[in-house]
């Protein structure tokens, strides 16, 4: 089994590997100049986020800057997702982002992880997870979501939580760990935020 798939089915490997290095690094210098467009250069940007992303689909921004491990090469977008400042992708393995997801300022999403025993660890072993959200997502700031989970639809997570567990649909979870604090009820059909209304006219 090469170490490509070795990234990629959950087994332990060594990232120092100078094959995975050699990847990482072109990646990288992608994600650099990604990182050093300027405002007003938005086609420049959607052209390089196509080069860089395994799939990027209609309508998405990502506001710089962006991190990952490999420069986006393991992510896949669907349609309108939006990314505030500093998302972290930790695309060791393959990420799944459903359409108009959004992500909060300071997101992190992280594939890799580490053995438990020290011995492993000492030699410098990892092995990664891919990390699944669906459609319509909301992931409030400073929320960390780890390795193998996977979010249904529609699920918001509150502001620095982290994910540890996997999430139903339909949910507002919270916490460390993130926990379902309740399901999406009529009550949300009619406030956007504590007791302030939505207009009708909107779900029209």
């Amino acid at each position: 089994m090469t170490v490509q798939e070795k990234m990629h089915n959950v087994s332990l490997y060594l990232p120092s590997d100078p094959a995975v290095v050699e990847e990482q690094t072109r990646c990288l210098e992608r994600l650099y100049d990604y990182n050093a467009t300027r405002p007003g250069e938005g086609k420049k940007r959607q052209a390089l986020l196509r080069e860089m992303f395994a799939e990027l689909g209609e309508n998405c921004y990502v506001e710089p800057p962006l991190h990952a491990n490999f420069g986006g090469k393991f992510v896949h977008f669907g349609n309108n997702v939006y990314a505030n400042f500093n998302l972290t992708l930790v695309d060791d393995t393959h990420i799944y982002v459903g359409d108009c997801t959004m992500f909060g300022p300071n997101v992190t999403l992280a594939t890799a992880g580490h053995p438990i025993l020290p011995e492993l660890r000492a030699q410098g072993y990892q092995y990664n997870a891919p990390i699944h959200i669906g459609k319509n997502c909301w992931i409030g700031a400073g929320a960390v979501l780890l390795p193998g989970v996977t979010l249904g639809d529609n699920v918001v997570v509150g502001a620095g939580s982290v994910v540890t567990k996997d999430l139903p649909d339909n949910v507002v979870a919270v916490g460390n760990p993130c926990r379902v604090l309740r399901p999406i009820t009529d009550n949300d059909r009619e406030y956007y935020f504590k007791q302030h209304p939505i207009d009708p006219e909107l779900l029209r």
